[in-house]
C-alpha cells in the first residue's frame, strides 16, 4: 500500500486548515508574519498567491453587498443596483486600486551611452487616484524633471506614466504619493537630480464637505541638484505651463 509522504500530508493539512478561512485573512497573516506594512498606499502583490485575487474579488463583493443592504437599498428588485456590489468590488481591486494588488510595470533601463547631462522634463502626465480619507477621486497632472549623469539609467518616456499610474492606483494622500513616486524613479534612474510637481483636484472637497469645485492642491518634491541649485530649480519651474 502506498503511503503519503510527509510533504504531501503537510500540504494537505495546510489546505484543510485554510478551507473556510477568508482569503483576506490568509493574506493579512502572511503580511504580519513577514512584518510587512499594509497601509492603504502600500503594494502587497508579493503576498498574494495565484488565484487569490479572484477569491478576494468574491469576498469584497459579498461585503459590499452587505454595505448596500445596510444602506437599505433593495438590490434584489432595483434594476439600477443589481450587481452593483460586484461592479464596485471589481472597480476597487482591478482598476482604481490595482496599484496595491499587482506587481509594478516592467521598466527596461538603458545606459546613458551619449552621456546626457541636460535637464529633461516629462509631462503633463494625467494621474487618477482616490483620497484615503473618503475614497473620493483625486484627479490631476504631474511633471517630472530629471537631471541625468553619465551613470543614469535611461527609461522610455511612457514608463514614467506607467510608474505614476502604479503609484497613484492606491488610496493616497497627495503629499505621500509624490514622495513614493520620487523614491521609485530615483531607484530606477539614479539621476543627479529629480523634481516632481503635482497639481490635482480633490473631490473630497468638491463633492462633499465645503463643495469647492475650483480648489486645487499643488505640491513638489526636489531631490539632489534641484534641492541644492536654486537656478536649476527656477529653470525647471519656469518651463512648466502656467498653473490654471
Amino acid at each position: 500500500m502506498l503511503m503519503k509522504s510527509d510533504t504531501d500530508m503537510t500540504q494537505a493539512d495546510s489546505a484543510a486548515a485554510d478551507e473556510g478561512v477568508p482569503v483576506s485573512v490568509r493574506i493579512r497573516e502572511r503580511l504580519k508574519a513577514a512584518r510587512q506594512r499594509f497601509h492603504s498606499n502600500d503594494n502587497i502583490a508579493d503576498f498574494i498567491e495565484p488565484g487569490e485575487l479572484e477569491q478576494l474579488l468574491d469576498e469584497v463583493t459579498e461585503k459590499m453587498q452587505g454595505v448596500l443592504d445596510s444602506m437599505v437599498i433593495d438590490t434584489a428588485n432595483d434594476h439600477n443596483t443589481d450587481n452593483t456590489a460586484r461592479r464596485v468590488a471589481k472597480m476597487y481591486l482591478k482598476e482604481v486600486f490595482a496599484g496595491r494588488y499587482v506587481q509594478g510595470p516592467a521598466v527596461t533601463e538603458f545606459p546613458n551611452a551619449e552621456h546626457l547631462n541636460e535637464l529633461m522634463i516629462v509631462g503633463p502626465i494625467t494621474v487618477r487616484s482616490a483620497c484615503s480619507h473618503h475614497f473620493c477621486p483625486v484627479i490631476g497632472k504631474l511633471w517630472i524633471g530629471i537631471m541625468p549623469n553619465e551613470h543614469t539609467n535611461v527609461i522610455g518616456l511612457s514608463k514614467y506614466a506607467r510608474l505614476a499610474e502604479w503609484i497613484m492606483g492606491r488610496p493616497q494622500i497627495q503629499e505621500e504619493a509624490v514622495i513614493q513616486l520620487a523614491d521609485l524613479i530615483q531607484e530606477k534612474t539614479q539621476p543627479d537630480g529629480l523634481a516632481i510637481v503635482m497639481e490635482a483636484s480633490h473631490y473630497c472637497m468638491a463633492w462633499r464637505g465645503v463643495k469647492d469645485m475650483d480648489s486645487k492642491m499643488i505640491n513638489s518634491v526636489m531631490r539632489g541638484v534641484f534641492l541644492k541649485d536654486s537656478t536649476l530649480r527656477r529653470e525647471f519651474l519656469s518651463l512648466l505651463p502656467r498653473q490654471s
